[in-house]
């Protein structure tokens, strides 16, 4: 069956779409970087601090899960559906995180912390559709040489959310309450809040001036897979979230999550094999592109989460940094991958090749990971930051050429379901990298020894860290975050996630070899536009 033409675009229409699509991803983006600056204080305020892991659990969750079912729904239904769907779920789920623990509870409980848990469970069913459904118009309304451009024009957006969230988070964290006319909002609020205009403003440009594109593809939605993607995946999330922090690797619930995952890919295999229109049709994974490219992107993830999520609790634990001057220290990694996202998109798309920028990336961010590797106790911060930038400039190309690189070897009614894969993939190897490299961390404080005979748990150092950004200023805490022997010790174990780093990032380099080589194509018959 011939797939429907795709909607004539001018380029009035293809700049107002990609003006609409940036303050979408703006919108993922900077969700998911603004919060964890003021996660302590959230906490501290909802009397949760026992639940402060599931704030980010229950987003990434539900986020991620649902990945691979809106690409098949984009696919099937239109993208803008999709994507309208997404920011008023989105929407919704900021508003009522922001209203958390108003809802008739005692103050002095956790069920104000349990209420943002949900919400934010709710808030990461509408995140989910948004950067799949950004990337897919992406590709629907440009050829793949064009994408390059475009592709690093958003892997900045990503840079300056991962530069400016943090910071806002703080500002609105410090601020205390603030005054809003009659009411009084607490600062942290506020963190949820900024996204309601930034939504109005999505829903806007969506709703009046993106044209309809309405590209669909025939068929139905494969819901018995849908289920199944949820059964699978719903505890391996948990059970990589939960696995050596709050329970042993051979614990029985890690063990049954694990197994139930297990039987969930079995199943899911078995019921994909035999669907006529699967959600992630099995047949991809005999086109080596889709499949190299995808675990190496997954492998990339893993290296670079597990690595950077650890970084700001070495350098104030560590390396004796203050919590702002830890997060300043970071923002030399953030610019290098803006600066080198930019750059290989512009490159991409002059020259119509991908893959020796791709793998200059990858060697880059091997190159970063090495020299984090030589960094000692008592290293000054700015001998750190050179250090990341460099990792920064090596992730910039990675942000975006895997996944252009998959989406230029398939057939364009595939666009949607192998665009969800990417970001798939990248979302299951971010969390593999905390859990793995947490397991690894964990393992090396455990083996290390502090006056009084016992190791460190990353917990204690964690609620270290908590405790200090949120009452920073306080001399014992300061006090006890530059103990020497504390920063020996942590010093110690992070160069064991260092050199596991670095064997990681070598498997990348290697799998990113064996992809083949293509020119991207240029304007073919999946773009229409109306010129002048």
């Amino acid at each position: 069956m011939a797939l429907p033409p795709v909607q004539p675009l001018t380029p009035t229409e293809r700049r107002v779409t990609l003006a609409g699509l940036m303050i979408v991803f703006l919108l993922s983006a900077l969700d998911q970087t603004i919060v964890s600056t003021a996660m302590p204080r959230i906490a501290t305020e909802l009397h949760g601090l026992s639940l402060y892991a599931w704030v980010t659990t229950a987003y990434l969750l539900s986020s991620t899960v649902m990945v691979p079912i809106y690409g098949k729904l984009s696919d099937l239904y239109g993208r803008k559906p999709v994507l309208l769907t997404g920011v008023v779920i989105f929407t919704l789920g900021s508003a009522l995180c922001g209203l958390s623990g108003q809802f008739g509870v005692d103050p002095a409980s956790n069920g104000g912390m349990i209420q943002l848990i949900v919400f934010r469970g709710l808030q990461g069913l509408g995140g989910g559709a948004l950067m799949i459904s950004a990337f897919s118009i992406i590709a629907d309304i440009f050829p793949p040489r064009e994408r390059g451009r475009f592709a690093g024009l958003f892997g900045a957006v990503f840079g300056l959310a991962s530069i400016f969230g943090p910071l806002l988070g703080g500002f609105f964290t410090q601020i205390g309450t603030a005054r809003l006319g009659p009411l009084a909002v607490e600062g942290w609020r506020l963190i949820f809040y900024i996204n309601l205009p930034l939504s109005v403003l999505a829903l806007f440009m969506i709703i009046v001036k993106m044209p309809a594109l309405t590209r669909r593809s025939p068929g139905r939605v494969d819901w018995l897979g849908a289920a199944l993607i949820l059964v699978t995946f719903i505890p391996f999330l948990l059970a990589l979230s939960w696995g050596g922090r709050d329970y042993g690797w051979g614990s029985p619930r890690i063990v049954g999550l694990l197994a139930l995952s297990a039987v969930g890919l079995a199943g899911f295999i078995a019921v994909e094999a035999r669907a006529s229109h699967p959600i992630l049709p099995l047949g991809l994974f005999r086109n080596p592109t889709f499949t190299r490219a995808n675990f190496a992107l997954l492998i990339v993830s893993v290296a670079f989460m597990g690595t950077v999520s650890f970084l700001p609790l070495y350098m104030q634990l560590g390396l004796g940094a203050s919590p702002s001057a830890s997060g300043l220290s970071m923002l030399p990694l953030m610019l290098g991958l803006i600066v080198a996202s930019t750059i290989s998109g512009q490159v991409v798309t002059r020259t119509g090749v991908f893959k020796p920028i791709l793998l200059t990336g990858v060697c880059m961010l091997l190159v970063g990971v090495f020299l984090l590797l030589q960094t000692r106790t008592g290293t000054p911060l700015w001998d750190v930051s050179w250090r990341v930038f460099v990792m920064g400039i090596g992730l910039g190309p990675t942000q975006s050429l895997f996944n252009l690189a998959i989406q230029n070897s398939v057939e364009p009614h595939e666009i949607g379901v192998v665009t969800a894969s990417s970001q798939f993939f990248r979302q299951i190897g971010s969390t593999m990298g905390v859990a793995i490299f947490g397991t690894l961390l964990t393992s090396g404080l455990a083996t290390a020894r502090v006056p009084g005979g016992r190791g460190l748990t990353l917990a204690e150092l964690e609620g270290l860290a908590a405790v200090r950004t949120a009452s920073s200023g306080h001399g014992g805490a300061a006090h006890a975050a530059t103990d020497p022997t504390v920063q020996l010790v942590l010093s110690s174990a992070m160069h064991g996630l260092f050199a596991a780093g670095l064997v990681i990032v070598g498997l990348a380099l290697a799998l990113t070899l064996t992809i083949p080589a293509a020119r991207l194509k240029g304007r073919g018959p999946q773009v229409l536009e109306a010129e002048g």
